[in-house]
């Protein structure tokens, strides 16, 4: 049985991040083998993950970063179960490099991310497992990329909502300020697609045959019934698809308008909006 140090498991803590406790244990079940300790503290994540897989991550951290020429977003979330886990310096750094890797390899969906290769040879994965391992907590990754003729970004004052907006036709105009304001609706009013077209039929087959039982339920004629129930669908597109909502800074604008009012023809192509606990 090899001799465990101090420096021994210092050096593990330095490597992992891990406490120091936990260090000990992990090189003196490796026979001090420091890669055989790193899988063991990672073994050890994974059985935090798989334990607490059913627990509600409600609490967490938000990133986003917009390239330079303003073409393409990536939006990150990081999920917790606790607000003091949340704000420690080893979780935000882990959203930071979380971000980072979306960045540097322009990846295209979660899993890409979460398979990511780091400098010292872990993937974005393996890193999260380590680091639920240090903290007890389970952890979860949403990621959202979007790319248009120009990207806008917003971050909720909680950061844990973030938007990507993704605009075309800006022409000359500033898209700063009105970008900021269509993201902010985003958050607030949570429209489920871009317009009416971008409304899943699934969603629209059940608005209509909602509306038509509260019409029968009210004692309508069953010949009203189609129409009545298209009204109250147009209500939904109204109220739920941003290009048709009400701009909640000022109710005499629809989204559509505001944005036309900008830079004539500017519309919104995509958004893509992330929310931690809600």
């Amino acid at each position: 049985m090899a001799a465990i140090t101090a420096a021994d498991v210092n050096k593990l803590r330095t490597m992992t991040g891990a406490g120091m406790m936990d260090c000990k244990k992990a090189l003196t079940e490796a026979d001090g083998d420091f890669e055989a300790a790193r899988d063991i503290l990672r073994k050890q994540g994974q059985k935090i993950a798989d334990k607490r897989s059913e627990n509600e991550t409600s609490e967490g951290f938000v990133a986003v970063s917009v390239s330079e020429d303003g073409t393409t977003g990536k939006l990150i979330a990081l999920a917790c179960e606790t607000e003091s886990v949340a704000k420690v310096a080893d979780f935000r750094n882990l959203v930071q490099r979380i971000l980072d890797a979306a960045v540097r390899t322009n990846a295209a969906t979660k899993e890409d991310l979460l398979a990511t290769k780091e400098e010292d040879g872990l993937s974005i994965q393996e890193h999260i497992t380590d680091l639920m391992g240090k903290i007890g907590e389970k952890l979860d990754v949403t990621y959202a990329t979007l790319t248009a003729e120009k990207v806008a970004s917003y971050i909720h004052s909680d950061n844990k909502k973030g938007v990507l907006v993704g605009l075309k036709n800006v022409g000359g105009a500033d898209i700063a300020a009105v970008g900021r304001d269509v993201a902010m609706q985003i958050v607030a009013m949570k429209p489920v697609a871009v317009d009416k077209d971008g409304v899943d039929s699934a969603v629209t087959e059940r608005e209509i045959e909602i509306g038509k039982e509260q019409a029968r339920a009210e004692g309508k004629p069953e010949a009203m019934l189609e129409k009545i129930a298209q009204g109250k669908l147009n209500k939904f597109y109204k109220e739920n698809t941003l290009l048709n909502q009400e701009f909640v800074k000022d109710s005499s604008l629809t989204i559509a308008q505001l944005l036309d009012k900008t830079s004539k023809g500017m519309t919104v192509t995509d958004f893509k909006r992330v929310a931690i606990g809600a």
